[in-house]
């Protein structure tokens, strides 16, 4: 299994570890010594098996992996925006508390929460298209709205991500 470190001088305490492409990828502070980006990328591949394990043990049958989750990108874009929104990485992550996804326009990079793993297919694919119309259009304006009306689950989708948050709000 191929392993990418990448270290970063805007990482100072955390270290993160996901799949993009086929690779295992962990993202450790620039300062960290050789023995410990040693340890730290260790523990977190032995994390990556354990989270892979689980995912096959319950049989989800959403996009397991970065790689598969990239492909459901593409073919999303290209049946609802003619292929126009190419994002250079799509992975899910652990660490969104608050958002469901996010996109950075600016390096075509999309983020989906695990969180999401669990919803329906017709809720995670509003999810990718949401933020996939964030690589055309930054905010939430007409003209973004606009993209997602072909989408025939978005106003369905949006509700249930709404019901799910109250609820979960509320400790129900």
């Amino acid at each position: 299994m191929p392993v990418e470190v990448r270290r970063s001088a805007r990482r100072t305490r955390t270290v993160a570890a996901f799949w993009e492409n086929g690779t295992a990828v962990v993202a450790i502070p620039a300062r960290f010594t050789v023995a410990q980006e040693r340890e730290w990328v260790h523990r977190m591949l032995e994390k990556l098996h354990r989270q892979g394990a689980k995912r096959s043990r319950q049989g989800k049958k959403q996009p397991a992996t970065d790689a598969a989750l990239a492909a459901h990108a593409a073919d999303l874009s290209a049946r609802y925006f003619g292929g126009r929104a190419v994002p250079t990485s799509v992975r899910w992550v652990s660490n969104q508390n608050s958002r469901w996804g996010s996109a950075t326009p600016s390096e075509g990079t999309i983020r989906l929460s695990d969180k999401l793993r669990p919803m329906p297919q017709w809720v995670i694919d509003y999810v990718l298209l949401h933020e996939l119309a964030h690589l055309l259009v930054a905010g939430h304006n007409a003209a973004f709205w606009k993209l997602l009306e072909a989408y025939p689950d978005t106003m369905r989708a949006k509700a249930f991500l709404e019901g799910v948050s109250f609820a979960t709000g509320r400790g129900l």
